[in-house]
């Protein structure tokens, strides 16, 4: 309507009711006293919403996204040292016919790993179209928990069972079926939709600014769940692999129970069908989206060792206070980007704007890819002192040295990636931002670990130890070979990112790019009914509908609050 009184957005109790018009309220009797709230949205589909969605149906959500995180990183921190038989290893009294693992060099075993992230952060763009065109949220996100996430999860399960599919040797295609076909589309559907599912619980104009208490939330949720999965997987995978990976399997099935509990009460939205307007300007505006996002690619590959050589390093060094080990120091980055991000979003932001400077993205870019380069050197640095301590007394170097090479990652991922996240979500074409953000995925995620498949398998050569063995999971054979070569390219690649950020022609183009998308929210569409009646921009600013239509993109791909802007890559 035409009137001037601008609605709550942050409605929670029932007095607040009274003040609304009736076509908020839900006039069923059935509904309206656990639903009393009612939208219509553009194509006339009617929905109802709790006064307090947090805990009336998000709650079911956000224990599923920490049980979820729990299952993923759990698996993803011990597969490398599973696949190279680093933890049959560390058991002295165990026979070898009683090895039981895949049995791979170091080359393959970080190949397969790389494949399996970057399968999962290449499949949100499949997620997303289930969900938006066919499924819809609700249904999409079972398909991909229980018909894919949940069966790999189960297979990888099996697969370190010894002698479970009645063969004799170790079953690498049932392995691999799980570990590089369903698990990780199963992440990456549920990745594309969980965020977004609990967006929707809220009304979209009525309790808009309770939108950023759930993201803050959400946010924790990963961390708390990846943080806890980090370390009891890995420290059960020690004495009992087969009991470690049972945990991951338990956690989801527990989460998809939860999902389903809470059915009754989820705001389920039907599918909307696909737009064929993808004009020539909106493919433009993707492909600039896409250069931008590639500025990180060299710190994403840095990042991406975490998971592989950075393991393969960690196998050869001495457990800390006995439990510690190469799958464990994973969480030195999940604490790191916890305190990082606190403190860049509370303390260093507030004190540059006060001080009216500001980081261009660019500038994020090359700090992100500093911290990355600098967690190279360090675990170059780390090369060397295995070896001089090898030379002088062959023994090994405690774990804990690796720990400043995954605080600096995480520190990068709070300047590299949130900035990338962001930059995808300001300067993609209205209809597109889930396709924008997805792009930005796969930028993040799937061409670094593709990239990183390509420079495995270039630098095998420097895996081999000497003694020719498969493995270098043992000091003597790991001190042979020259893994050092591959950490000084990896310095190289990492540098060349700092330096392309660096470059007056990219900040330029960067800087042009989000001008323009700054300009194109700044401004009115006066064509519009409602802007030729308000002609004050202000008014224009504040009106119900234009911010409900602005709150339609948040949900789709939303920004967040501060603290969800500093997220690490799990966000």
């Amino acid at each position: 309507n035409d009137n001037d009184e601008e609605l709550p957005n942050d409605v929670c109790t029932e007095k607040q009711l009274s003040s609304l018009p009736i076509v908020c309220l839900n006039q069923n009797s059935r509904t309206k006293k656990e639903r009393p709230l009612r939208h219509v949205d553009e194509h006339g589909n009617v929905s109802t919403y709790s006064l307090r969605p947090m805990f009336y149906s998000v709650i079911f959500i956000l224990m599923v996204e920490l049980l979820e995180r729990f299952s993923f990183y759990g698996v993803n921190y011990t597969m490398t040292s599973f696949l190279t038989g680093a933890y049959d290893d560390r058991k002295k009294h165990l026979p070898e016919s009683e090895r039981w693992n895949a049995d791979m060099n170091a080359i393959s075993a970080s190949s397969m790993v790389s494949i399996s992230t970057a399968v999962a952060y290449s499949t949100p763009f499949f997620g997303a179209i289930l969900a938006d065109c066919f499924l819809g949220d609700y249904k999409a996100m079972l398909v991909g928990s229980i018909g894919f996430y949940l069966p790999g999860l189960l297979l990888i399960l099996a697969s370190s069972v010894p002698h479970f599919w009645g063969q004799e040797t170790f079953n690498r295609t049932a392995l691999s079926i799980g570990l590089l076909g369903l698990w990780p589309i199963g992440t990456g559907i549920v990745k594309s939709i969980v965020n977004v599912f609990g967006a929707k619980q809220f009304h979209p104009l009525l309790q808009s600014s309770l939108i950023e208490s759930y993201y803050v939330k959400f946010y924790m949720c990963i961390n708390i769940g990846a943080f806890i999965g980090g370390i009891i997987v890995p420290l059960v995978a020690q004495s009992d692999v087969t009991l470690a990976y049972t945990f991951p399997v338990v956690m989801l099935l527990i989460a998809i129970i939860l999902f389903l509990s809470g059915t009754p009460r989820y705001v389920r939205h039907p599918p909307c069908s696909s737009s064929s307007s993808s004009s020539s300007k909106s493919n433009s505006s993707l492909l600039t989206i896409f250069k931008i996002s590639a500025l990180i690619i060299p710190f994403n590959i840095a990042y991406s060792q975490m998971a592989t050589t950075f393991i393969i390093q960690g196998t050869v060094m001495k457990r800390a206070f006995g439990w510690i080990d190469a799958a464990s120091m994973n969480n030195a980055d999940a604490v790191s980007v916890l305190f990082f991000g606190h403190f860049v979003g509370s303390h260093l932001y507030p004190y540059l704007n006060r001080h009216n400077i500001k980081l261009t993205t660019t500038n994020k870019f090359a700090l992100g890819s500093t911290l990355g380069t600098l967690a190279i050197a360090w675990a170059l640095f780390l090369e060397h002192k295995i070896h001089k301590q090898y030379a002088l007394d062959g023994k090994k170097i405690s774990i804990l040295w690796q720990a400043l090479a995954y605080v600096m990652i995480g520190a990068g991922e709070i300047f590299a990636v949130s900035a990338a996240y962001e930059v995808a979500f300001t300067a993609a074409p209205p209809e597109q931002k889930v396709l924008a953000s997805a792009l930005n995925l796969f930028c993040v995620g799937g061409i670094p670990n593709l990239l990183c498949l390509v420079l495995y398998n270039l630098c095998s050569s420097w895996f081999v130890p000497t003694t020719k063995k498969i493995s270098i999971s043992r000091l003597e054979d790991y001190v042979s070979a020259e893994v050092y070569k591959y950490f000084m390219v990896l310095l190289g690649v990492a540098l060349l990112g700092v330096i392309i950020n660096l470059l007056p022609a990219v900040q330029n183009f960067v800087r042009s790019v989000e001008e323009a998308a700054t300009e194109s929210i700044k401004t009115p569409n006066l064509k519009t009914p409602l802007a030729r009646r308000r002609k004050d921009r202000k008014r224009i600013e504040a009106s119900p509908l234009l911010r409900m239509q602005r709150h339609k993109a948040y949900l789709k791909y939303g920004s967040g609050p501060q603290l969800y802007k500093a997220g690490s890559m799990r966000a």
